[in-house]
C-alpha cells in the first residue's frame, strides 16, 4: 500500500519562498505519476504541478513560472518548490501518486501554507 507524507508547510510572507517535500514508500516509485493540489477554505481541490514517470511536468496557469515540481528516484521523494508566493497560494497542500498501470491514486494528509505578512 503506497503511502505518502507531506512536509515543508509553514508561513511565509508574500514574495517569500517554500519547498515541499513528499515522501513515497509502499510500491515502486518509478511506476507512478506524481502531483501536487492544494484546497483553500471554501474551495474545490485543485492541481497544481505534476510529473509523470517520464518526467514530463504540467502546471496550473496560476503558478507557472513560480512553482516548480521535481522527483527524486535515489529517494523516493517529490518536491514542490514554491517562490514568489502569494496570498492567494494560502492553502493545504496534498501530495499525490497515480498508478501507471491500475490508475489507482493514493493520497497525503496535507500540509497547510500559509502566505501572509
Amino acid at each position: 500500500q503506497v503511502q505518502l507524507v507531506e512536509s515543508g508547510g509553514g508561513l511565509v510572507q508574500p514574495g517569500g519562498s517554500l519547498r515541499l517535500s513528499c515522501a513515497f514508500s509502499g510500491s515502486i516509485f518509478s511506476f507512478h505519476a506524481m502531483a501536487w493540489y492544494r484546497q483553500a477554505p471554501g474551495r474545490q481541490r485543485e492541481l497544481v504541478a505534476g510529473i509523470t514517470s517520464g518526467n514530463d511536468e504540467s502546471y496550473a496557469d496560476s503558478v507557472k513560472g513560480r512553482f516548480a515540481i521535481s522527483r527524486h528516484t535515489a529517494n523516493y521523494t517529490a518536491i514542490l518548490q514554491m517562490n514568489k508566493l502569494e496570498s492567494e497560494d494560502t492553502a493545504v497542500y496534498y501530495c499525490n501518486a497515480k498508478s501507471d498501470y491500475s490508475g489507482t491514486e493514493y493520497w497525503g494528509q496535507g500540509t497547510q501554507v500559509t502566505v501572509s505578512s
